[in-house]
């Protein structure tokens, strides 16, 4: 086979993940060549919920992808739309990362340690509305950029605390910033949080051959029944929604999913959580289940302001989304940043 090209946003976080699997396929005895790409995720500064949210990490490695100038991309699974994208396979979701998110705060701080008005900062509507449902008096705020940038905040003094993935922290390597892991009873994830997906063209039946290896079928069929939720409920990837499903084995050696979700407001004046169990080899079903029942129980209430008030403006300026492709090296892919 020849060099496998791996399309990667040109973060610290996105070039770390890359590098992974770059590292497990040279394993193999493959060559392999990141290759950068520039969405509108990097481009547009704008809150991902004026963006749309869904798709605006992914739209532009999938056109190269399909164009033939990547031959392997890798997602952050929370970051994929749920609809199936034409011509494209996800050959593999290896195991997933702890799903969880953290709070990494000032003085070592933990969510009930933060005093009443603590300046909290993330960029995700499903944190936002599930802080505000906890009732403790957090002055959230929104913020976008990488990992350093969110982290800085704290560290200058400009936020109390900022909301983050442990996935994202793990896979770089800076786990010992995090104060607190917080409980999915507390704040649960975005659904596929902590998730890679391994995606190629549909008709590269070789490099799947090579791929499909790295595939967990527990962390496929957790993340299937997370996605089925949010698909069902038509609601986009910066939508006040979480979920989370655990693959558990049951006494007589068969499988079992634990899926819950909530759909909630941001004010906090609606805070729904629901779970269903049935068997791993239902997960979409089960999915789909537990999103009836969320919208027999008025899940739709969640996602209409409650006031009709439209979205704040952006803040500056708006750049056009690009597909710009240049090759990176790839030992110093890790050390840059978005």
């Amino acid at each position: 086979m020849s060099t496998i090209r791996i399309g990667t946003r040109r973060s610290a976080l996105a070039t770390t993940q890359a590098g992974q699997i770059a590292d497990r396929l040279r394993a193999l005895g493959h060559d392999v060549e990141l290759v950068e790409i520039v969405t509108e995720g990097d481009t547009n500064r704008a809150p991902l919920a004026q963006m749309g949210g869904t798709g605006v990490f992914a739209t532009a490695i999938r056109e190269a992808l399909l164009a033939g100038r990547i031959d392997l991309t890798v997602h952050s699974l929370k970051d994929l739309p749920t609809a199936p994208a034409p011509g494209l396979t996800i050959a593999a979701i290896p195991p997933r990362e702890d799903p969880r998110d953290v709070l990494v705060a000032r003085d070592g701080l933990t969510l009930g340690e933060l005093p009443e008005g603590a300046k909290v900062g993330t960029g995700s509507p499903r944190r936002e509305a599930q802080l505000a449902a906890l009732g403790l008096g957090l002055d959230i705020r929104p913020i976008r950029g990488n990992v350093d940038t969110r982290v800085g905040y704290v560290r200058d003094g400009a936020l109390d605390a900022v909301v983050l993935a442990k996935a994202g922290l793990s896979r770089l390597g800076r786990t010992a910033e995090i104060t607190e892991a917080i409980d999915p009873v507390q704040m649960l994830p975005a659904p596929g949080q902590g998730a890679l997906a391994l995606e190629i063209r549909s008709d590269d039946a070789a490099l799947y051959d090579v791929v499909a290896a790295f595939d967990d079928a527990d962390t496929r069929a957790a993340v299937t029944a997370e996605r089925a939720v949010l698909a069902a409920l038509e609601a986009g990837c910066s939508a006040p929604l979480g979920a989370l499903a655990e693959v558990s084995e049951e006494l007589d050696g068969s499988l079992e999913i634990s899926l819950r979700a909530f759909v909630g407001r941001t004010d906090g004046t609606f805070d729904l959580r629901r779970s269903v169990t049935g068997p791993v080899d239902r997960a979409a079903q089960l999915g789909d289940e537990l999103a009836a029942l969320l919208l027999e129980d008025g899940a739709r209430d969640a996602f209409e302001s409650p006031n009709g008030d439209p979205p704040d403006p952006a803040p500056g300026g708006v750049l056009p989304a690009t597909a710009t492709v240049t090759p990176i090296h790839p030992t110093s892919a890790a050390e840059r940043e978005q």
